[in-house]
């Protein structure tokens, strides 16, 4: 869906113009006027992006894959080796689960815990620039945040957080004070410091068998997710063009 609003800052960054907003739509300054809704604020940027609402767009992208001939199946895997025998190739796209998998110690959870609401009126999305506070209409509801705990793995709801988000939610759009909550969600984020996209042979069984590595993608997962997967393919394309597989993806 199309979004309107503000991304509001207390002092100008540096980059007033990132280099982001030349794809997004309608990207310029708000006034002295539009600034007078937030006091605690002095510098704000007004345009129109995309929302993805995930709760719809993940289950289509399955549906999607399926079509394609794609095959789901839910197991865990606890190493690699145990795929050695069925697959020529691995692509491994298991975010956090990349530390115990692979061993790489570079990935972190980032905690973020978000309210549901219903505030129909809400039209605009508000966005403090330090990424930790925000307001997004959706379809169903509006998303209001957040937290960013680095190296917090936690899943339960945590009282302290959903009080503190009302609050500095309410200071940025005092209309919320009247919203019924809907729901609480914790999510981790998968981060590490650079999103890992590439290619290694790993021996397997007695086997080398390439692994395509697409993971890490922290809370740019959906604006990163197309980019990154194209090069994934990529990657896997050379893997195939170098030795034709004998068993299956």
């Amino acid at each position: 869906m199309l979004s309107s609003g503000w991304q509001i800052f207390r002092e100008a960054p540096a980059d007033i113009r990132p280099f982001w907003s030349e794809f997004v739509i309608g990207f310029r300054l708000m006034t002295d006027r539009e600034l007078e809704r937030f006091p605690d604020h002095a510098f704000g940027q007004a345009f129109t992006t995309i929302k993805c609402e995930c709760s719809s767009y993940l289950p289509w992208l399955e549906k999607r894959f399926r079509k394609a001939g794609g095959q789901v199946q839910q197991m865990k895997v606890n190493n690699l080796q145990e795929l050695s025998n069925s697959y020529d190739i691995i692509v491994n796209c298991s975010g956090l689960g990349s530390k115990a998998l692979v061993g790489d110690a570079q990935v972190y959870p980032v905690r973020g815990q978000v309210l549901k609401v219903e505030a129909p009126w809400l039209q605009h999305f508000i966005r403090d620039g330090d990424g930790k506070t925000y307001i997004y209409p959706g379809v169903h509801s509006v998303t209001v945040g957040g937290t960013r705990q680095e190296g917090d793995g936690r899943l339960q709801v945590d009282a302290g957080d959903t009080r503190s988000i009302l609050e500095r939610c309410v200071r940025l759009e005092p209309s919320l004070g009247e919203a019924k909550v809907l729901s609480e969600w914790v999510g981790l984020r998968p981060s590490r410091r650079n999103p890992r996209v590439e290619r290694e042979a790993v021996q397997l069984r007695g086997r080398r068998v390439p692994v395509v590595h697409n993971y890490g993608h922290g809370g740019w997962g959906v604006t990163l997710a197309w980019g990154t997967a194209l090069d994934a393919v990529g990657l896997v394309r050379q893997c195939l063009h170098e030795k034709p597989p004998q068993a299956k993806l």
